[in-house]
């Protein structure tokens, strides 16, 4: 059996995840999908679409999709999906899971790594986070939980546009860039969004390329001309005030924030010692592995004619070689960390210690 592909679909309280779900559900595509939701969850999509049997915890829908709560926990239910579908009871192409307005990500998505059984029957292809633009600067400010969504996003859909001025989903879209750069944003309106943008998107795939932000590296790279040697002064709050003002008033307010959630990169042009950076992320993964949400790259690694792909979620971090350098390439390794606080300074300097 072929590994079945998992999507987490994540956002604030009200941000639309459920308008989006019934649009995938509802739809002619063709696929069988099955939805886990958390039963905690403040929307409950069965209410809205599905009569549900309190008594029955899967219920099959007339297009061949498949509802399902966690009466357990994830990998309980994802197991049991898994065994009904190996005897033919259920059939189904792949599954969405819905985490609740305020759950982390997190959690979640290791499931399909630490546990063998799980990693052995599903593929993690991405997390997608929604974001309702009339209520995100609040949420984002206030709440670690929609911080967090955003910095765990493979994916970000912005809701509710048609709800603020455009300068304000200026600022939005520019905040979200500043704390996740590897996640491409659009806007939706109510939940309408192509399948193509919403599966097989491949976040998670060691291989997939590396989609940071070009606009993102630009700033970052005009940013450290200007500090080129006070490294003590490179804080990201800076580099939000400095592009707020630059942008001609039209990002509102913005640069005050100073999210906990950020990002940075690290590009370098010589190649790295295997053992030395082995060490040194395998150290900065046990110490800052619950604040590291998502990170991942692309080096230019001593001793092999491929590129090597990492990436990670917390503590876990795998890579993986990846195609050959082309011919006349120009060798080099980019890095993106997201985080909560992480200690920027501390990272660049140890990744620039691990060059030859």
């Amino acid at each position: 059996m072929s590994l079945i592909p998992a999507t987490i679909l994540t956002g604030f309280l009200g941000s639309g995840k459920t308008t989006l779900l019934k649009r995938v559900l509802e739809e002619a595509h063709g696929q069988k999908i099955a939805v886990i939701e958390n039963e905690f969850g403040e929307e409950n999509i069965d209410s809205d679409i599905l009569v549900s049997d309190t008594q029955e915890q899967i219920i099959q829908m007339s297009n061949g999709c498949i509802c399902c709560t966690i009466r357990e926990d994830l990998r309980t239910t994802l197991q049991d999906l898994a065994a009904k579908k190996r005897k033919g009871l259920l059939e189904f192409d792949r599954v969405v899971i819905e985490t609740t307005g305020l759950a982390d990500p997190g959690p979640v998505a290791q499931t399909f790594f630490m546990d063998d059984e799980i990693a052995e029957t599903y593929l993690l292809d991405s997390i997608l986070t929604l974001v309702d633009a009339k209520h995100a600067a609040q949420q984002l400010d206030d709440r670690q939980e929609a911080r967090r969504q955003v910095g765990f996003a493979d994916q970000i859909f912005i809701s509710k546009t048609d709800l603020v001025a455009q300068d304000e989903t200026d600022a939005l879209i520019h905040r979200l860039k500043h704390m996740n750069p590897r996640a491409p944003q659009r806007a939706v309106h109510f939940g309408e969004v192509a399948l193509s943008e919403v599966f097989d998107l491949r976040g998670f795939n060691l291989n997939a390329k590396l989609d940071i932000d070009p606009d993102f590296l630009k700033e970052e790279e005009e940013h450290h001309h200007d500090h080129e040697h006070g490294e003590h002064c490179d804080h990201p709050s800076h580099a939000h005030e400095g592009h707020g003002e630059g942008r001609a008033g039209a990002s509102g307010h913005h640069h005050h924030h100073d999210d906990d959630v950020k990002s940075f990169v690290f590009k370098a042009d010589r190649a790295f010692d295997p053992a030395k950076l082995e060490d040194f992320l395998g150290a900065v993964v046990n110490i800052y592995g619950p604040r590291m949400l998502r990170y991942k790259g692309v080096l230019h690694m001593k001793g092999t004619d491929r590129k090597v792909i990492f990436q990670g979620v917390h503590q876990l971090m795998g890579s993986d070689l990846g195609p050959l350098w082309a011919e006349g390439e120009s060798r080099g390794s980019k890095m993106v960390f997201i985080g909560i606080d992480l200690p920027k300074d501390i990272f660049m300097q140890g990744l620039e210690q691990c060059l030859i």
